[in-house]
């Protein structure tokens, strides 16, 4: 990457003024750039990321309860600059961050300082609106915003579940990693939710965050080294089985690599090739014919899906990568369970990463194989359901019995989840509603015994052989914890 930014610092002027490849200088304005990009389907998006209008209704027995969305980071930049020769020429800098430049920032002794945010290019240049790598940009700005809105419409205007203003009774809880693109996109999400006009005096919405070390909402490999081993060995493994099905694709893109094949494991790293076609989309950039290709792209995201997510296979993996953040989602329902009304809150927001949403639907057996998308969102409703006493007299000495029921969503769908299939683990006639008791029975499998001694590496890592579980010996990873 140094050395990319150091080519373009001596020649960037030429290149800009002959080829315009270096700089998105002739794009749409924001407003089109938005209205393009949200009302347009790429030919990786599967359906819209919260649509109020393809909720399904629960039963009329059932009274939502409690809810809890985790929702991914809107469009941002590529994390590395790639594809930016001819004769991919995808930009190296996108000039698509002008919005949540200028603010005002709490400086000592308790005052505010208006500050104006900007890019450094490695020639010492700063053009106003360009962003860093990675970043979330005005697309994912709007786009995450546009979700706060969905939220708000599905549960406030549409179920008339949440409150129409926020106050500080504990209602709301908002988390985020500790990466900028997620803050940043929650504070949207949260504009759109309650925007300042629906807030009650006092009412400040406190974003959460936790140190690295402490972080479940992916699975984390730096604060586990076990995970570490165990990811590495599967990313292994796929990159065995999926590299000669990339190689297949070289007559095809090849050009676009410098002449070099496709792989899992050689720069520019599939995955890394995947992200930047991918935010390249998003954002209304032209790509290459080759790799609009449906069976091209169906080829590089499996194998993309086969190197990160693979490990969910194991038992082990799943229990130390989703293991603590089903544990906390299952603990939070069983104190709404157990105290009721004692316990105020109604929705909980947790602004997150890809790897999180495809490890949560991987753990639970219902990941479709398919990328999750910017702004792609897991939801989990708690209902509860008061079956009536069987006669007057019984209600005079018993109260009526309460079940809770929870049910998955992803991409406008309820989610059928394998460990409630069975008569009994679910409410009858909605295979999609598992009882609270079937589901929480089942994340406990995934729940972590002694963290510490669970994390230590131990050199041995499993992996899927013809036979069944092998063991073998673990190597080093390159894959990055958030993305």
């Amino acid at each position: 990457m140094r050395q990319i930014f150091a080519v373009f610092a001596l020649v960037c002027s030429t290149l800009f003024l002959l080829f315009g490849v270096q700089r998105v200088t002739t794009f749409p304005s924001f407003s089109t750039l938005t209205q393009l990009t949200l009302k347009s389907e790429s030919p990786n998006s599967r359906m819209p990321s919260l649509d109020p209008d393809l909720y399904e209704p629960a039963p009329e027995s059932l009274q939502l309860h409690q809810v809890y969305v985790y929702v991914r980071h809107g469009e941002r930049t590529p994390v590395a600059v790639r594809l930016d020769k001819p004769p991919a020429s995808i930009p190296a800098i996108w000039n698509l961050c002008k919005e949540g430049r200028k603010f005002a920032a709490a400086v000592y002794p308790h005052t505010q300082l208006e500050v104006f945010r900007a890019t450094e290019q490695m020639d010492g240049r700063s053009i106003d609106g360009d962003c860093t790598l990675g970043e979330l940009t005005d697309v994912g700005r709007r786009s995450t915003y546009d979700f706060g809105i969905a939220l708000r419409r599905l549960y406030i205007e549409k179920l008339g579940y949440l409150p129409d203003t926020a106050s500080a009774d504990g209602s709301t809880y908002f988390r985020s990693t500790f990466t900028p693109r997620t803050m940043e996109s929650l504070q949207q999400v949260i504009e759109g939710l309650y925007p300042n006009s629906k807030h009650e005096p006092g009412f400040i919405p406190r974003v959460l965050s936790r140190n690295v070390k402490d972080e479940n909402l992916v699975a984390n490999t730096l604060s586990c080294p076990r995970l570490k081993e165990l990811e590495t060995l599967f990313m292994t493994e796929a990159i065995k089985t999926e590299n000669p099905k990339l190689s297949q694709l070289d007559g095809k893109i090849s050009k676009y690599l410098g002449g070099k094949s496709l792989a899992l494991d050689v720069k520019p790293r599939a995955v890394g090739i995947f992200d930047t076609l991918r935010a390249a989309e998003a954002h209304g950039f032209p790509v290459p014919k080759e790799f609009q290709d449906p069976e091209v792209q169906d080829v590089i995201e499996s194998a993309c899906c086969k190197e990160y997510f693979s490990a969910y296979q194991d038992h082990e993996f799943r229990t130390l990568g989703m293991g603590p953040l089903l544990d906390d989602l299952q603990a939070k329902m069983q104190k709404k369970v157990t105290t009721g009304n004692g316990d105020k809150l109604k929705i909980a927001v947790m602004s997150c990463h890809d790897t999180g949403l495809a490890g949560l639907l991987s753990t639970l057996d219902v990941f479709d194989q398919r990328w999750p998308d910017f702004t792609a969102s897991i939801t989990f409703e708690l209902f509860r359901k008061a079956s009536p006493s069987s006669s007057f007299l019984q209600s005079l000495y018993s109260r009526p019995e309460t079940e809770y029921f929870v049910r998955m969503r992803y991409r406008n769908q309820s989610l059928r989840l394998p460990a409630c299939a069975n008569v009994g683990l679910h409410l009858e006639g909605h295979p999609e509603f598992c009882t609270f008791k079937a589901f929480k029975e089942h994340v406990k499998k995934y729940k972590p015994g002694d963290w510490e001694e669970d994390c230590k590496a131990t050199g041995k890592s499993p992996i899927l052989t013809g036979n069944g579980l092998g063991y073998t010996s673990g190597g080093n990873s390159a894959a990055p914890l958030f993305k």
